[in-house]
Protein backbone atom coordinates (compact mmCIF):
# COMPACT_ATOMS: atom_id res chain seq x y z
CA UNK A 1 0.00 0.00 0.00
CA UNK A 2 1.04 3.86 -0.73
CA UNK A 3 1.26 6.23 -3.29
CA UNK A 4 4.24 5.47 -4.93
CA UNK A 5 3.47 5.03 -8.84
CA UNK A 6 -0.35 6.51 -8.01
CA UNK A 7 0.44 9.91 -7.82
CA UNK A 8 4.10 12.37 -7.68
CA UNK A 9 5.52 14.39 -5.36
CA UNK A 10 4.81 18.45 -5.30
CA UNK A 11 1.51 20.14 -6.37
CA UNK A 12 -1.02 17.96 -7.75
CA UNK A 13 -3.69 18.76 -10.47
CA UNK A 14 -6.40 17.44 -12.23
CA UNK A 15 -6.32 13.56 -12.75
CA UNK A 16 -3.93 13.01 -10.24
CA UNK A 17 -5.83 15.01 -7.22
CA UNK A 18 -8.99 12.68 -8.35
CA UNK A 19 -6.87 9.86 -8.19
CA UNK A 20 -4.76 10.88 -4.36
CA UNK A 21 -8.32 11.37 -3.65
CA UNK A 22 -10.07 8.32 -4.40
CA UNK A 23 -7.25 6.14 -2.87
CA UNK A 24 -7.90 7.82 0.57
CA UNK A 25 -12.06 7.19 0.01
CA UNK A 26 -10.64 3.59 -0.30
CA UNK A 27 -8.72 3.07 2.49
CA UNK A 28 -9.75 5.34 5.29
CA UNK A 29 -7.37 8.55 5.10
CA UNK A 30 -8.56 11.89 5.01
CA UNK A 31 -6.35 14.51 4.44
CA UNK A 32 -5.68 17.44 7.14
CA UNK A 33 -6.01 20.82 4.98
CA UNK A 34 -3.77 23.57 6.56
CA UNK A 35 -5.01 27.47 6.51
CA UNK A 36 -1.59 28.97 6.17
CA UNK A 37 -0.93 32.91 6.46
CA UNK A 38 3.13 33.04 5.41
CA UNK A 39 5.64 31.39 4.25
CA UNK A 40 6.31 30.22 7.49
CA UNK A 41 3.49 28.31 8.29
CA UNK A 42 3.31 26.70 5.29
CA UNK A 43 6.84 25.46 5.43
CA UNK A 44 5.88 24.48 9.19
CA UNK A 45 2.86 21.88 7.15
CA UNK A 46 5.53 20.95 4.14
CA UNK A 47 8.02 19.69 7.04
CA UNK A 48 4.95 18.09 9.06
CA UNK A 49 3.70 16.48 6.30
CA UNK A 50 7.16 15.13 4.95
CA UNK A 51 7.97 14.21 9.34
CA UNK A 52 4.70 11.43 8.83
CA UNK A 53 5.21 11.03 5.30
CA UNK A 54 2.00 11.46 3.84
CA UNK A 55 0.02 13.77 1.42
CA UNK A 56 -1.02 16.99 2.53
CA UNK A 57 -3.69 20.27 1.77
CA UNK A 58 -2.12 23.88 2.52
CA UNK A 59 -5.03 26.69 2.02
CA UNK A 60 -5.84 30.24 2.05
CA UNK A 61 -8.27 31.98 3.40
CA UNK A 62 -9.33 35.23 2.04
CA UNK A 63 -8.20 37.49 5.09
CA UNK A 64 -4.77 35.13 5.35
CA UNK A 65 -3.78 35.40 1.39
CA UNK A 66 -4.24 39.20 1.84
CA UNK A 67 -1.58 39.20 4.84
CA UNK A 68 0.74 37.23 2.91
CA UNK A 69 0.77 39.69 0.72
CA UNK A 70 1.66 42.23 3.21
CA UNK A 71 -0.10 44.76 5.50
CA UNK A 72 1.08 47.62 3.55
CA UNK A 73 -1.24 46.57 0.36
CA UNK A 74 -4.72 47.89 0.25
CA UNK A 75 -7.00 45.31 -0.48
CA UNK A 76 -9.06 47.52 -2.94
CA UNK A 77 -11.58 45.29 -5.36
CA UNK A 78 -9.52 42.06 -3.28
CA UNK A 79 -6.34 42.77 -4.68
CA UNK A 80 -3.87 41.76 -1.61
CA UNK A 81 -6.28 38.83 -1.36
CA UNK A 82 -5.63 37.83 -4.86
CA UNK A 83 -1.86 38.45 -5.05
CA UNK A 84 -1.66 37.18 -1.76
CA UNK A 85 -2.65 33.67 -2.88
CA UNK A 86 -0.82 33.93 -5.72
CA UNK A 87 2.32 34.71 -3.74
CA UNK A 88 1.84 31.63 -1.70
CA UNK A 89 1.05 28.94 -4.47
CA UNK A 90 4.08 30.01 -6.15
CA UNK A 91 5.78 29.40 -2.58
CA UNK A 92 4.25 26.36 -2.11
CA UNK A 93 4.53 24.78 -6.00
CA UNK A 94 8.75 25.88 -5.44
CA UNK A 95 9.06 24.10 -2.27
CA UNK A 96 6.60 21.01 -2.23
CA UNK A 97 8.67 18.85 -4.53
CA UNK A 98 11.87 19.59 -2.51
CA UNK A 99 10.07 18.54 0.61
CA UNK A 100 9.37 15.14 -1.52
CA UNK A 101 5.41 15.19 -0.74
CA UNK A 102 2.30 15.24 -3.05
CA UNK A 103 0.40 18.48 -1.84
CA UNK A 104 -3.39 19.92 -2.97
CA UNK A 105 -2.62 23.63 -3.14
CA UNK A 106 -6.69 24.91 -2.10
CA UNK A 107 -8.57 28.07 -1.64
CA UNK A 108 -10.57 28.52 1.42
CA UNK A 109 -14.38 29.67 2.05
CA UNK A 110 -15.12 32.32 -0.82
CA UNK A 111 -18.61 34.01 0.51
CA UNK A 112 -21.08 35.65 -2.29
CA UNK A 113 -19.04 39.12 -1.53
CA UNK A 114 -15.73 37.27 -1.63
CA UNK A 115 -15.96 36.29 -5.62
CA UNK A 116 -13.94 38.91 -7.27
CA UNK A 117 -11.51 37.29 -5.35
CA UNK A 118 -12.25 33.86 -6.53
CA UNK A 119 -12.70 35.55 -10.27
CA UNK A 120 -8.61 36.73 -9.72
CA UNK A 121 -7.70 33.27 -8.70
CA UNK A 122 -9.52 31.85 -11.71
CA UNK A 123 -7.44 34.19 -13.98
CA UNK A 124 -4.43 33.65 -12.65
CA UNK A 125 -4.94 29.73 -12.93
CA UNK A 126 -6.40 30.12 -16.78
CA UNK A 127 -3.05 32.04 -17.23
CA UNK A 128 -0.57 29.19 -15.54
CA UNK A 129 -2.36 26.78 -17.36
CA UNK A 130 -1.72 28.74 -21.14
CA UNK A 131 2.21 28.35 -20.51
CA UNK A 132 2.14 24.62 -18.45
CA UNK A 133 -0.53 22.73 -19.34
CA UNK A 134 -2.21 22.83 -15.71
CA UNK A 135 -3.65 25.15 -13.83
CA UNK A 136 -1.44 27.17 -10.34
CA UNK A 137 -3.95 25.76 -7.67
CA UNK A 138 -5.10 22.31 -7.10
CA UNK A 139 -8.54 23.85 -6.34
CA UNK A 140 -11.15 26.11 -5.18
CA UNK A 141 -13.64 26.34 -2.45
CA UNK A 142 -16.97 28.22 -3.43
CA UNK A 143 -19.31 28.94 0.38
CA UNK A 144 -22.62 30.26 -1.25
CA UNK A 145 -24.37 28.53 2.09
CA UNK A 146 -25.55 31.46 3.21
CA UNK A 147 -27.53 31.93 -0.08
CA UNK A 148 -30.91 29.79 -1.17
CA UNK A 149 -30.03 25.95 -2.14
CA UNK A 150 -30.50 27.29 -5.93
CA UNK A 151 -28.75 30.32 -6.36
CA UNK A 152 -26.05 28.45 -4.29
CA UNK A 153 -25.61 25.36 -6.69
CA UNK A 154 -26.62 27.49 -9.82
CA UNK A 155 -23.65 29.87 -9.17
CA UNK A 156 -21.19 26.50 -8.40
CA UNK A 157 -22.10 24.84 -11.98
CA UNK A 158 -21.45 28.37 -13.46
CA UNK A 159 -18.01 28.30 -11.99
CA UNK A 160 -17.15 24.70 -12.20
CA UNK A 161 -17.54 25.20 -16.01
CA UNK A 162 -14.78 27.29 -16.27
CA UNK A 163 -12.61 25.57 -13.77
CA UNK A 164 -13.37 22.14 -15.51
CA UNK A 165 -11.69 23.84 -18.55
CA UNK A 166 -8.46 24.18 -16.70
CA UNK A 167 -8.48 20.94 -14.59
CA UNK A 168 -9.13 22.59 -11.45
CA UNK A 169 -11.37 20.62 -8.67
CA UNK A 170 -14.42 22.28 -7.24
CA UNK A 171 -15.55 22.50 -3.23
CA UNK A 172 -18.81 23.65 -1.86
CA UNK A 173 -20.70 24.18 0.73
CA UNK A 174 -24.61 23.17 0.93
CA UNK A 175 -25.88 23.91 4.56
CA UNK A 176 -24.06 25.86 6.98
CA UNK A 177 -21.02 25.60 9.37
CA UNK A 178 -21.30 27.92 12.60
CA UNK A 179 -19.73 29.88 14.00
CA UNK A 180 -17.17 32.89 12.86
CA UNK A 181 -14.69 32.41 9.88
CA UNK A 182 -12.88 35.02 7.39
CA UNK A 183 -15.77 37.81 8.14
CA UNK A 184 -18.65 35.33 7.67
CA UNK A 185 -20.45 35.45 11.17
CA UNK A 186 -22.91 32.44 11.47
CA UNK A 187 -22.70 32.13 15.49
CA UNK A 188 -26.99 33.05 15.54
CA UNK A 189 -28.52 30.44 12.93
CA UNK A 190 -30.78 27.74 13.93
CA UNK A 191 -29.53 24.31 15.37
CA UNK A 192 -31.56 23.03 12.47
CA UNK A 193 -29.49 25.04 10.01
CA UNK A 194 -26.28 23.16 10.95
CA UNK A 195 -27.38 19.78 9.30
CA UNK A 196 -27.66 19.22 5.91
CA UNK A 197 -30.51 16.80 4.30
CA UNK A 198 -29.39 14.37 1.93
CA UNK A 199 -31.88 15.58 -0.38
CA UNK A 200 -29.77 18.79 -0.77
CA UNK A 201 -26.68 16.73 -1.02
CA UNK A 202 -27.75 14.78 -3.80
CA UNK A 203 -28.74 17.89 -5.50
CA UNK A 204 -25.38 19.13 -5.86
CA UNK A 205 -24.52 16.23 -7.15
CA UNK A 206 -26.85 16.24 -9.93
CA UNK A 207 -26.01 19.32 -10.82
CA UNK A 208 -22.18 19.42 -10.58
CA UNK A 209 -21.23 15.43 -12.26
CA UNK A 210 -22.33 16.22 -15.57
CA UNK A 211 -19.76 18.79 -16.00
CA UNK A 212 -17.15 16.85 -13.94
CA UNK A 213 -15.88 14.59 -11.53
CA UNK A 214 -13.42 16.70 -9.97
CA UNK A 215 -15.80 18.19 -6.46
CA UNK A 216 -16.54 17.33 -2.90
CA UNK A 217 -19.23 18.71 -1.17
CA UNK A 218 -19.03 20.09 2.26
CA UNK A 219 -22.27 19.12 4.20
CA UNK A 220 -23.12 20.37 7.52
CA UNK A 221 -23.28 17.74 9.96
CA UNK A 222 -23.31 20.35 13.65
CA UNK A 223 -19.74 22.06 12.61
CA UNK A 224 -18.59 25.24 14.07
CA UNK A 225 -15.73 26.90 13.04
CA UNK A 226 -13.73 28.16 16.02
CA UNK A 227 -13.23 26.72 19.43
CA UNK A 228 -16.09 26.12 21.38
CA UNK A 229 -17.43 24.48 24.47
CA UNK A 230 -18.37 20.84 24.78
CA UNK A 231 -22.61 20.32 24.29
CA UNK A 232 -23.21 23.67 22.59
CA UNK A 233 -23.39 21.81 19.50
CA UNK A 234 -24.15 18.62 18.89
CA UNK A 235 -21.84 16.90 16.40
CA UNK A 236 -23.45 13.92 14.14
CA UNK A 237 -20.94 12.45 11.71
CA UNK A 238 -23.40 9.43 11.28
CA UNK A 239 -25.72 11.95 9.28
CA UNK A 240 -22.90 11.20 6.46
CA UNK A 241 -23.31 7.76 6.17
CA UNK A 242 -27.29 8.77 5.10
CA UNK A 243 -25.91 11.26 2.59
CA UNK A 244 -23.82 8.40 0.78
CA UNK A 245 -26.89 5.84 1.07
CA UNK A 246 -28.88 8.64 -0.06
CA UNK A 247 -27.06 9.13 -3.46
CA UNK A 248 -25.87 5.07 -4.40
CA UNK A 249 -29.40 4.68 -3.80
CA UNK A 250 -30.31 7.36 -6.63
CA UNK A 251 -27.63 6.37 -8.70
CA UNK A 252 -28.52 2.55 -8.36
CA UNK A 253 -24.31 2.01 -8.27
CA UNK A 254 -22.58 -0.40 -6.01
CA UNK A 255 -19.85 1.90 -4.56
CA UNK A 256 -20.20 2.15 -0.90
CA UNK A 257 -19.31 5.72 -1.17
CA UNK A 258 -20.15 7.74 -3.89
CA UNK A 259 -19.49 11.31 -2.42
CA UNK A 260 -16.74 13.16 -1.77
CA UNK A 261 -17.19 14.36 1.58
CA UNK A 262 -15.30 17.41 3.52
CA UNK A 263 -15.18 18.41 7.20
CA UNK A 264 -15.05 21.78 8.22
CA UNK A 265 -15.29 23.45 11.69
CA UNK A 266 -12.96 20.71 13.53
CA UNK A 267 -11.85 21.89 16.11
CA UNK A 268 -12.35 20.50 19.36
CA UNK A 269 -13.93 17.01 17.57
CA UNK A 270 -13.45 14.03 19.48
CA UNK A 271 -10.83 11.39 17.94
CA UNK A 272 -14.30 9.17 17.79
CA UNK A 273 -15.89 11.56 15.70
CA UNK A 274 -13.68 12.44 13.27
CA UNK A 275 -12.47 8.87 13.00
CA UNK A 276 -16.81 8.24 11.79
CA UNK A 277 -16.73 11.36 9.24
CA UNK A 278 -13.51 9.45 7.95
CA UNK A 279 -15.20 6.13 7.49
CA UNK A 280 -18.02 7.80 6.49
CA UNK A 281 -16.31 9.60 3.06
CA UNK A 282 -14.32 12.64 4.68
CA UNK A 283 -11.73 12.99 2.55
CA UNK A 284 -10.22 16.49 3.91
CA UNK A 285 -10.92 18.17 7.10
CA UNK A 286 -10.08 21.55 7.72
CA UNK A 287 -7.62 22.42 10.57
CA UNK A 288 -7.11 26.36 11.54
CA UNK A 289 -7.65 27.52 14.65
CA UNK A 290 -5.95 24.99 16.53
CA UNK A 291 -2.86 25.51 14.65
CA UNK A 292 -3.03 29.06 14.87
CA UNK A 293 -3.18 28.70 18.52
CA UNK A 294 0.21 26.06 18.56
CA UNK A 295 2.12 29.08 16.30
CA UNK A 296 1.61 31.12 19.70
CA UNK A 297 1.98 29.01 21.66
CA UNK A 298 5.26 27.91 20.43
CA UNK A 299 6.47 31.83 20.82
CA UNK A 300 4.67 32.16 24.03
CA UNK A 301 7.09 29.56 25.70
CA UNK A 302 9.96 30.80 24.01
CA UNK A 303 9.33 34.14 25.29
CA UNK A 304 8.72 32.46 28.98
CA UNK A 305 11.55 30.27 28.86
CA UNK A 306 14.23 33.42 27.57
CA UNK A 307 12.33 36.15 28.70
CA UNK A 308 15.58 38.11 31.23
CA UNK A 309 17.42 37.54 27.70
CA UNK A 310 14.58 39.82 25.52
CA UNK A 311 14.67 42.79 27.57
CA UNK A 312 17.34 44.83 25.39
CA UNK A 313 20.28 44.26 23.25
CA UNK A 314 22.74 43.80 25.57
CA UNK A 315 22.38 42.76 28.85
CA UNK A 316 21.30 39.44 30.81
CA UNK A 317 21.96 37.03 33.12
CA UNK A 318 25.47 36.07 32.50
CA UNK A 319 26.74 39.67 32.56
CA UNK A 320 25.70 43.42 31.13
CA UNK A 321 27.67 43.16 28.47
CA UNK A 322 26.29 40.44 27.00
CA UNK A 323 24.47 40.42 23.56
CA UNK A 324 20.93 38.63 23.00
CA UNK A 325 20.95 38.04 19.51
CA UNK A 326 20.66 35.20 19.72
CA UNK A 327 17.17 35.13 21.36
CA UNK A 328 15.93 37.88 19.54
CA UNK A 329 16.97 37.10 16.44
CA UNK A 330 13.64 36.39 14.18
CA UNK A 331 14.73 33.70 12.72
CA UNK A 332 15.37 31.51 16.23
CA UNK A 333 11.80 32.69 17.90
CA UNK A 334 9.47 32.03 14.42
CA UNK A 335 11.19 28.75 14.14
CA UNK A 336 10.29 28.00 17.99
CA UNK A 337 6.66 28.79 17.20
CA UNK A 338 6.82 26.81 13.69
CA UNK A 339 7.75 23.40 15.58
CA UNK A 340 5.05 24.11 17.65
CA UNK A 341 2.86 24.09 14.95
CA UNK A 342 4.29 20.90 13.41
CA UNK A 343 4.08 19.18 16.81
CA UNK A 344 0.05 20.13 16.87
CA UNK A 345 0.26 19.41 12.89
CA UNK A 346 1.18 15.79 13.52
CA UNK A 347 -1.87 14.94 15.85
CA UNK A 348 -4.29 15.97 13.04
CA UNK A 349 -2.42 13.43 10.35
CA UNK A 350 -2.57 10.62 13.56
CA UNK A 351 -6.54 11.90 14.00
CA UNK A 352 -7.38 11.58 10.31
CA UNK A 353 -5.58 8.14 9.80
CA UNK A 354 -2.96 9.90 7.79
CA UNK A 355 0.85 8.50 8.72
CA UNK A 356 2.47 7.42 6.01
CA UNK A 357 -0.26 6.92 3.77
CA UNK A 358 2.82 7.92 0.99
CA UNK A 359 3.66 4.33 1.74
CA UNK A 360 7.34 2.90 2.56
CA UNK A 361 8.59 2.12 -1.03
CA UNK A 362 8.29 6.26 -1.01
CA UNK A 363 11.26 7.97 -2.14
CA UNK A 364 11.77 10.54 1.19
CA UNK A 365 13.65 13.69 0.78
CA UNK A 366 15.37 15.67 3.13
Amino acid sequence: MGLDGIVPAGVLTGENVIKLFEYCKKNGHALPAFNCTSTSTINAVLQAARDVNSPVIIQFSNGGAAFLAGKGIKNTNEKASILGSIAGAQHVRLMAKHYGVPVVLHSDHCAKKLLPWFDGMLEANEEYFKTNGEPLFSSHMLDLSEEFDEENIATCAKYFKRMAAVNLWLEMEIGITGGEEDGVDNTGVKAESLYTKPEQVYNVHKALSPISPMFSIAAAFGNVHGVYKAGNVVLSPHLLKGHQEFAREQLKCEEEKPLFLVMHGGSGSSAAEIGEAVNNGVIKMNIDTDTQWAYWDGLKEFYKKNEEYLQCQIGNPEGADKPNKKFYDPRVWIRAAEESMIKRALESFENLNCKNVCGDSWSRLS
